[in-house]
């Protein structure tokens, strides 16, 4: 199904990657408090990028998911500029929701990475903007295809730039890596659109199986380094958890092979094949993660949880090649399971942070938020295995506990999101 993209065979190698994402990703977590204290605002909304589009990722994927659902479900006639349902939530799940993590995230980092104030303000304000209305033409049915492409390929650049502008004051070009990140998507979305107009065979599945690709990578770079790092200080107990060099640059080539041989040759068997091995080698690391203090905390275990999704997600997809097993069970472990569990939880983690709270006491119901998306996965991933014939009702009740799981994140955070620092510090 897919054509060729002698375009996007880039040098990913895995060297390059984790020089740039392991030395960098995981400062964002870590660093808790924002250095340079400035005179205060009063919009506390757009003081720094995760405020703003944390709050609206949360929002927009509940949102998305209660139209998916009516859609699925109830039969919902949505004329989405006439873009098939399905590719329009698969492409807001990715391009919509994960990107907007993305991007609060960087823009947030940015600023510890380099020292440098990030973008706020007004122009936070217009870059959001641009987000929001990719999002709504859509939805609203308003303008074209040509238009939406526009916007939303714009935002990613737009983006691109905001993060490069302090890099570059401050000439740490060792970060730079994180802006190919950035181009990658664009080139990503710019096969989804120009599918969407037919002007490439396949844009549309290329377009969005890159760009859970590329999200993958970034995961499972940063969490090699962030998970264990928060496993280790956060129990209650002493330990030492192991990262394993040969495992760290093996599942980090093999993944840019399944991702090669996966979108741009469709050879199913070999993919398949790389998968499995991948399965085999985040299985190993998971064990080397794991201690039982890490279940007291659920800051930790929705982390490893999120991590053991998409290490299943692996093993579904060399059984969709081998064994018959529908390849969107496999994309919804790494997507619902891993990707929505493993955002809330840094989600989560960041806000707390960033606005002066201590991350080992977060609001009271946040446990809740993240048993409600992991039942959803189990429901969504395992449950279609076991009981095939009530495929449809799996779908519906997984949509709805992504909805409640949402909803309660947005409840608990949208007054700590909007609202100033507890400590004081602008940020």
């Amino acid at each position: 199904m897919f054509f060729n993209l002698q375009s996007l065979r880039l040098s990913l190698s895995d060297n390059f990657f984790q020089y740039i994402l392991l030395q960098h990703l995981d400062k964002t977590m870590l660093n808790i408090s924002e250095p340079n204290p400035s005179v205060k605002s009063n919009t506390a909304l757009w003081q720094l990028g995760f405020r703003p589009f944390f709050l609206a990722a949360a929002i927009f994927s509940t949102l998305a998911m209660m139209l998916w659902m009516g859609i699925y479900v109830f039969k919902w006639p949505m004329p989405l500029l006439d873009i098939n349902p399905i590719t329009w939530h698969a492409h807001e799940m990715l391009f919509g929701y994960a990107l907007a993590v993305i991007a609060g995230f960087l823009l947030t980092a940015v600023k510890n990475w380099t020292g440098q104030q990030t973008i706020n303000g007004s122009v936070l304000i217009a870059l959001f903007s641009v987000w929001l209305i990719a999002r709504l033409l859509p939805i609203l049915n308003i303008g074209t295809i040509g238009l939406v492409a526009m916007l939303d390929c714009a935002f990613i650049l737009a983006t691109a730039f905001a993060v490069a502008a302090p890099i570059m004051k401050v000439e740490q070009w060792s970060q730079t890596g994180i802006l190919a990140i950035l181009f990658l998507m664009f080139v990503a979305n710019s096969f989804y659109y120009a599918g969407l107009l037919d002007l490439v065979d396949d844009g549309e599945r290329i377009g969005i199986y890159s760009c859970l690709y590329l999200i993958l990578t970034i995961i499972f770079v940063m969490g090699r380094r962030v998970i264990p790092f928060f496993i280790e200080r956060g129990v209650d107990v002493r330990v030492s958890l192991t990262n394993r060099k040969w495992l760290d640059t093996s599942s980090m080539v093999l993944l840019i092979a399944l991702w090669i041989s996966d979108v741009v040759f469709t050879q199913t068997k070999i993919a398949g094949t790389l998968a499995g091995i991948l399965f085999v080698l985040h299985t190993i690391r998971s064990y080397d993660w794991h201690t039982k203090a890490l279940w007291k905390s659920s800051m930790l275990w929705v982390l490893y949880l999120a991590y053991l999704f998409l290490t299943l997600g692996f093993a579904l997809k060399a059984a969709s090649a081998w064994l018959g097993v529908s390849p969107f069970i496999a994309v919804h472990a790494f997507t619902a399971g891993g990707i929505g569990i493993l955002t809330i939880g840094m989600m989560s983690r960041v806000s707390l942070g960033h606005t002066g709270r201590n991350v080992q006491q977060p609001p009271r119901g946040l446990s809740i938020a993240f048993s409600l998306l992991l039942i959803g996965a189990i429901v969504r991933v395992i449950l279609p295995l076991l009981l095939p014939s009530q495929y449809s009702s799996w779908v519906a009740l997984s949509q709805l506990l992504w909805i409640a799981g949402f909803g309660l994140f947005v409840i608990l955070f949208a007054p700590i999101l909007i609202r100033p620092r507890i400590d004081g510090q602008p940020g």
